[in-house]
């Protein structure tokens, strides 16, 4: 069957993909270090790497195991630039700040291609994605998208499709237009995730599962982390739990709210498949997104459907199969081999939140569902703020990212409503 994640739901076709999954030991006691960093996704794993490389003693530890979370079981695209578009940005930053978001997230997308590369990584990497229209309306605003990317911010790799090049290209007439982005790509997450876990470790990170953070006190210039397996005293503690901070800080609970989505995988659809036969991956302007790409098998992994909450997903398998019918109708009937979830952290406006939300204690998540690039560079310019690179970090240190209204005990009935008037507007 392969492995329930405890935290997560379903059983991820990820997970049958690798060869072995590492395990780590648990905390055994009390420790000192450098830096000790709470949660095991993209951002923990990334950072401890980048930190231990420096010759910086940090402890990792993760409440269950390395890629539990969204980071091994999201949808694998790596998307360009920020989760909105540049010139949305730039009209509420100004266009300085907004090219150098942009510039930041494209350092991000080689940083993740080249570190792969770097250490032997097979991470399936298969280039190019497709972002399309489900309604007419909305296809002059992809046009206009790739001319200002072009022309603006310096990004040439988009071309606007009409309604027949779209239906070419998915194999689907569902559409009825976007754009083809050739400077991106998309890539198994859970293979990156390990292979980054594997090297943090060999380069002397010390990594602890099942290890959960209890308590964070920060006084008298150190930070004390009290787990369920004993206490670490460290100089600087990393938040990098995303979706999953629960209970642990109050201020990135306030900050971030966690979404579930979930991702169906089909049977190897075969060669003479009409679905997507560029391998392209694909978004959609929903506002609850429908994003959906083949694996390198030839699967078709399908994901949308959401929950705002950490409740029960019910039926995954026959909700996915229900929105792929939108899609691929010839699919209607077809089998669900795989079905799983993860809960991604979003904010207000949809960007990154990186605080330091104590004395010496900086939480970094909310990647709105854009975060498997950005997540990973994160963790990196952690690693480079401490010593003393705090540039890249202040770009997103930076940005006005305020709390959900309601408090924590209101915050997701408040969202529910929201959100779910946004999604009723796909239908209008």
């Amino acid at each position: 069957m392969g492995y329930q994640s405890p935290i997560s739901p379903g059983i991820s076709w990820y997970e049958a993909t690798l060869d072995a999954r590492p395990e780590y030991p648990r905390l055994d006691g009390s420790r000192r270090a450098d830096v000790v960093i709470i949660g095991g996704g993209f951002t923990g794993v990334s950072a401890a790497y980048h930190l231990a490389k420096a010759g910086v003693d940090v402890v990792l530890i993760e409440a269950h195991r390395l890629g539990d979370g969204a980071s091994g079981r999201n949808g694998g695209q790596l998307g360009t630039g920020q989760r909105s578009w540049a010139e949305d940005l730039e009209g509420q930053l100004g266009f300085t700040r907004a090219k150098a978001l942009f510039d930041v997230a494209e350092e991000a997308k080689s940083h993740l291609l080249s570190f792969a590369g770097e250490h032997g990584i097979d991470i399936d990497y298969m280039p190019g994605q497709l972002s399309v229209a489900h309604k007419p309306r909305y296809t002059r605003h992809y046009k206009h998208h790739a001319e200002i990317m072009a022309e603006r911010f310096g990004y040439p790799h988009l071309t606007y499709m009409d309604r027949d090049e779209t239906a070419a290209h998915l194999g689907s007439s569902r559409y009825h237009g976007g754009i083809k982005d050739t400077g991106t790509g998309h890539i198994n997450p859970i293979k990156l995730l390990v292979g980054t876990g594997q090297a943090a470790a060999r380069a002397g990170a010390h990594i602890f599962e099942g290890t959960q953070a209890l308590r964070i006190n920060a006084n008298g210039g150190r930070v004390e982390v009290e787990t369920d397996q004993g206490t670490i005293t460290a100089a600087n503690c990393l938040i990098a739990t995303n979706a999953y901070i629960d209970g642990l800080e109050k201020t990135t609970a306030r900050h971030l709210m966690p979404i579930g989505s979930f991702i169906g995988a089909t049977p190897p659809l075969g060669s003479d498949s009409k679905v997507l036969p560029g391998g392209e991956s694909v978004d959609d302007s929903h506002f609850v997104v429908r994003y959906f790409r083949k694996s390198s098998d030839g699967r078709l992994l399908f994901g949308g459907r959401e929950i705002y909450s950490k409740a029960s997903p019910g039926d995954i398998r026959n909700q996915i199969r229900r929105q792929i019918a939108e899609v691929y109708p010839q699919l209607k009937d077809t089998e669900i081999t795989h079905a799983w979830g993860g809960y991604v952290g979003i904010t207000m406006p949809r960007m990154p939140y990186v605080r330091e939300v104590l004395p010496h204690v900086i939480s970094a998540g909310g990647y709105s569902g854009h975060g498997v690039m950005l997540s990973n560079y994160v963790g990196r310019l952690y690693a480079e703020a401490l010593a003393g690179k705090r540039e890249k970090l202040k770009l997103f240190e930076e940005l006005a990212i305020p709390p959900f209204p309601g408090g924590q005990r209101f915050q997701s009935v408040l969202l529910v409503l929201a959100l779910n008037w946004y999604a009723l507007r796909d239908l209008i």
